[in-house]
C-alpha cells in the first residue's frame, strides 16, 4: 500500500506543473486552450532527444521548457490572427480553433523532433539522477516525492509572486474583464499571448519531468492532457476552496494529487487500466456538480 501512495503522490506532483498551467490558461486567461495536449509531449520529446545526444539533462530540461513557452506563444499569436479584430472575451472560437490548430501541428512536429515515435532513456543520465548523486540518495519512492514537492514549493511561489506583480495582475485582469483593462490602456494581446508561452512551460516542464522518471519519451503520451489537467483544476477547487489566487495555486496542485491518488486506487481494487479515460471524465462530471448539489442542500 505504502507502494501505491508514493507512486501517486510522485505522479501527482509530476503532473501538478502541468495542471498549474492549465489553470493559467483556463481560470486566469479565461482561454480554453487544447494546446497543452501537445507541449507537454514536446517538452518531453526534445528533452529526451537532446539527453540521448549527450546534452546535461538540465539543459535538456531548460530546452524542453522553452519549446513549450514557443508553442505557448504561437498558439497566443495565431489567436489573434484568427479573431480578426473582434475584441470580445466571451468568443471561444478562435481560441479554439487556434489551440486545435497548434496542437494537431506539434503531433508531427513531436515525431519529427524524435526521428520516431518512442525515445527510450533508460541507461541514460536524468536530472533525477544528478540531484541523487549531489545527495548520495536514490530518488525513488520517498525521496521522490520530497525533491518534486520541493520542487514544486518554489515554482508555485515563483509564480505567486509573478501573478501579483503589474504584469501578473493584468493577466488576471485579462481574464476577468478585458474590455475594462483595454479601456485603461494596456495591451490585453501581447499579456495573454505572454501568458499562453508561461502556461505551456509549465506543461512542457512536467512533460521533461515525466519522460526522465518514467525513462521514455513518447508521441501520444500527452493524449487526454487537457481532460486530466482540467479535473485537477476542479477537483482542487471544490476540495480546497479559491480564497486567494495564493491559495488556490496550492488548491490545484492538491487536486492534482487527489486525482492521481483516484486512479492509482482505481487500478488498486480492479479497474481496467482501458477504463481510466471514462473514469477521468467521471471524476469532472462529479466535481463539478458538487457545488450545485451542496447549494441545494443547503436552500433544503
Amino acid at each position: 500500500m505504502e507502494t501505491v501512495i508514493t507512486s501517486a503522490l510522485g505522479q501527482g506532483l509530476l503532473y501538478c506543473f502541468m495542471i498549474l498551467g492549465v489553470f493559467m490558461t483556463f481560470r486566469v486567461l479565461d482561454f480554453p486552450d487544447l494546446t497543452v495536449d501537445g507541449s507537454l509531449p514536446l517538452g518531453a520529446a526534445v528533452t529526451a532527444v537532446a539527453i540521448t545526444n549527450g546534452y546535461s539533462p538540465w539543459l535538456a530540461t531548460i530546452a524542453g521548457v522553452v519549446a513549450g513557452i514557443l508553442a505557448g506563444l504561437i498558439t497566443g499569436s495565431l489567436h489573434l490572427l484568427l479573431k480578426s479584430g473582434d475584441t470580445s472575451s466571451t468568443n471561444y472560437g478562435p481560441k479554439l480553433l487556434a489551440g486545435i490548430l497548434v496542437m494537431t501541428a506539434l503531433y508531427t512536429l513531436n515525431l519529427r523532433i524524435m526521428g520516431r515515435s518512442n525515445i527510450p532513456l533508460l541507461g541514460k543520465t536524468t536530472v533525477f539522477d544528478e540531484m541523487g548523486h549531489w545527495f548520495s540518495v536514490n530518488v525513488t519512492g520517498w525521496w521522490l516525492v520530497l525533491t518534486l514537492a520541493v520542487l514544486m514549493v518554489i515554482l508555485k511561489y515563483a509564480l505567486d509572486w509573478f501573478l501579483h506583480t503589474e504584469i501578473g495582475l493584468a493577466m488576471q485582469a485579462t481574464g476577468d474583464n478585458e474590455q475594462m483593462l483595454r479601456s485603461l490602456g494596456v495591451n490585453t494581446n501581447i499579456v495573454r499571448v505572454m501568458g499562453l508561452g508561461i502556461a505551456n512551460g509549465f506543461v512542457a516542464l512536467s512533460g521533461s519531468l515525466v519522460a526522465q522518471y518514467q525513462g521514455f519519451a513518447d508521441v501520444g503520451m500527452g493524449i487526454g492532457t487537457i481532460v486530466a489537467g482540467l479535473a485537477g483544476v476542479i477537483i482542487g477547487e471544490v476540495l480546497f476552496g479559491t480564497r486567494s489566487i495564493s491559495w488556490v495555486l496550492f488548491s490545484v496542485v492538491g487536486g492534482s494529487i487527489v486525482y492521481r491518488l483516484l486512479i492509482a486506487v482505481s487500478l488498486r481494487i480492479g479497474i481496467a487500466p482501458t477504463d481510466l479515460k471514462l473514469l477521468t471524465a467521471a471524476l469532472v462530471v462529479v466535481a463539478l456538480s458538487i457545488p450545485t448539489v451542496r447549494r441545494k442542500v443547503i436552500r433544503i
